[in-house]
């Protein structure tokens, strides 16, 4: 995109080594990841593929889904067959689910070390894995931590958390696994964000990052920017997962929001716009919601300011691949790289951006095709 590169900007990543989930890799220098995950009955194999191929469609790397019982992992063989991504099967108190899933195409296993069961059915987990090349991820939730660590801690809290993950980290050490990652999530954003600084401390697995069960659209979106947002900064985590009482799409298109805002990852258009006052030159709000649903489609990474007036507009142009600022008399003005380019006035002004971002995008795409010949 166009937009210098400032050394006050640059995360230093935390270094992790790296694992592979399907074909997705995690961790070391690999790309943070985007996952979701499905709430449709599993067993649904139509209604679970749809979210999953929807999911995908807007960037998800990473799909996981619920598989409470033999149904569930028996349609999993068909899902994980058809998906696009890399599947991974989420367990809860059947270790049995978990071996069933692998057999089923599954290619990574969440584990709960608060309700998996004992180390001989972690050790069952783990040979299942083994035998299907799958990943596992070791799941800790504040909210479901093992009754010793609640009674010798009194309390979930990080310390707690820390010793949760990194005990089963040891049991699949023990059994010469390591394609792990771990998360430590938890609904309070404090507690969330103390574990997995002390969990980046401890171990060089890839961190899953997540705050869990942190409400709706809005709410989940705001509590997940601050948690997940402190920890990228600081250079902690591999793949994200947003947690919203929402539509799973909602989910992907929040977490590729919060790795653009801090540079870590870029996909489609990042429109940059004002809140509008009574300076502009056109209405900011209703253009931003038709680009937004218009340039849906669009994955080359691209920046798009849209400003109504000229106090802020030439400057934010000035930084981004195509710009508009609102002038008077009913027009304004095109930027192009930064640069003036041609005055446009309002009333054509959504489909001729369209225009010039589809064109541009296939212009890099052409490129990068001729270029990997």
């Amino acid at each position: 995109m166009h937009n210098p590169v400032r050394p006050w900007r640059n995360i230093e990543r935390r270094k992790s080594r790296q694992i592979m989930v399907g074909k997705v890799p995690v961790g070391g220098d690999a790309p943070i990841s985007v996952q979701t995950m499905t709430n449709t009955i599993t067993s649904d194999v139509r209604a679970t593929l749809d979210q999953v191929l929807r999911a995908a469609e807007v960037g998800a790397d990473i799909v996981r889904i619920s598989t409470p019982d033999e149904d569930s992992t028996r349609a999993l063989k068909e899902i994980c067959r058809e998906s696009p991504v890399p599947i991974v099967a989420d367990i809860h108190f059947h270790y049995k689910r978990a071996i069933e899933a692998a057999e089923a195409g599954a290619a990574c296993l969440r584990i709960n070390p608060g309700n998996i069961g004992d180390a001989r059915r972690v050790a069952e987990v783990v040979k299942a894995a083994k035998d299907h090349g799958c990943s596992i991820r070791i799941g800790v939730n504040a909210g479901s931590l093992e009754k010793h660590l609640l009674e010798k801690y009194g309390e979930p809290c990080p310390e707690a958390m820390v010793e949760s993950g990194l005990d089963h980290v040891k049991i699949l050490q023990d059994h010469d696994f390591h394609e792990f990652k771990i998360s430590v999530k938890a609904s309070d954003v404090f507690l969330a964000a103390a574990a997995y600084q002390a969990l980046a401390e401890a171990t060089d697995a890839p961190l899953h990052l997540g705050i869990t069960e942190a409400g709706g659209l809005m709410a989940g979106t705001v509590k997940s920017a601050v948690g997940l947002g402190n920890l990228l900064w600081a250079g902690i985590g591999d793949t994200i997962r947003v947690s919203l009482s929402a539509d799973p799409v909602e989910e992907v298109k929040v977490g590729y929001e919060i790795l653009k805002s801090l540079g870590l990852r870029t996909r489609g258009v990042q429109i940059i716009s004002c809140p509008s006052c009574a300076r502009q030159g056109f209405d900011v709000i209703k253009t931003v919601e038709a680009l937004e649903k218009r340039l849906e489609h669009i994955k080359t990474p691209m920046s798009l300011s849209i400003i109504g007036c000229v106090v802020n507009g030439p400057g934010e142009a000035l930084m981004t691949d195509i710009g508009f600022t609102g002038g008077g008399s009913g027009s304004g003005m095109v930027y192009l790289a930064g640069k003036q380019d041609h005055k446009l006035s309002n009333d054509k002004m959504i489909d001729h951006i369209v225009q010039l971002v589809e064109e541009r995008a296939a212009r890099i795409e052409a490129e990068q095709a001729e270029a990997a010949e």
